[in-house]
């Protein structure tokens, strides 16, 4: 019983450091591309040209759903990098983000944490 608690105990002290409350810093707020999979992502990247709402309107239209992707003004969390995608010039991290608030015209309005992804663009330089 003893080996149990000492268990216990060692791993709320490594834990606690991941389990404390967030931090205003770990959020961005900011217009993000958002998608509701990495697909939908990579197929805004290939039809983009510098037009995102034309990118959108195509993926939604391919998707018919007018809400597979949008460009939204968001509080997110950054998640991890799942994948690059490049079209031309350009080149982007496909990433995952987790959605906590809508910013609106009285500051930003907490919703249900969402999953969603999103892009990062990247510069790359010939060597």
């Amino acid at each position: 019983m003893r080996f149990a608690a000492h268990v216990v105990s060692l791993f709320a002290l490594l834990a606690a450091p991941f389990c404390g409350p967030a931090h205003a810093s770990d959020y961005e707020v900011g217009a993000s591309l958002v998608c509701d999979t990495q697909e939908q992502v990579e197929h805004f990247v290939a039809q983009y040209t510098g037009d995102a709402q034309a990118a959108i309107q195509y993926v939604n239209d391919e998707e018919k759903n007018p809400t597979a992707c949008a460009m939204m003004n968001i509080a997110y969390m950054r998640g991890a990098q799942v994948a690059m995608a490049r079209h031309g010039a350009n080149a982007f991290k496909i990433i995952r983000v987790l959605v906590v608030g809508v910013e609106t015209g009285n500051g930003v309005l907490s919703v249900t944490p969402a999953l969603y992804f999103s892009l990062q663009s990247v510069k790359e330089f010939m060597v």
